[in-house]
């Protein structure tokens, strides 16, 4: 949808996915949406270069958020925000639904 103004898919992708979660690795957003995970590095790297996001280091893992130094962080977040409000309502819910724990032993599906 946002993609003739970031310029890739890839791109909103990530975006997406981080207004969505808070924060995420390349890993973890290229087995959400099946793509290619360097694709999807270089957009990070991308936007971390132009201010738009910063990383850190968890254990091995490289996390990243958005900046909140960014100027024009607001903006870009109602922007996303309306855009999210014309996905499927499926894919919306399968992208803010965060599961990172197994789920307990027994209990019903």
């Amino acid at each position: 949808m946002l993609e003739a103004l970031f310029g890739t898919v890839n791109r909103e992708r990530v975006l997406l996915y981080l207004f969505a979660r808070d924060e995420g690795y390349p890993r973890e957003v290229a087995k959400f949406y099946g793509t290619d995970l360097r694709s999807i590095q270089n957009q990070f790297e991308k936007l971390e270069v132009g201010g738009v996001l910063y990383s850190r280091l968890l254990g091995n893992t490289r996390l990243y958020a958005f900046n909140p130094r960014y100027p024009f962080l607001e903006e870009l977040k109602a922007l996303l925000e309306k855009s999210l409000a014309f996905y499927p309502e499926n894919e919306r819910e399968r992208l803010v639904m965060v599961r990172r724990r197994p789920r307990r032993k027994g209990k019903p599906l």
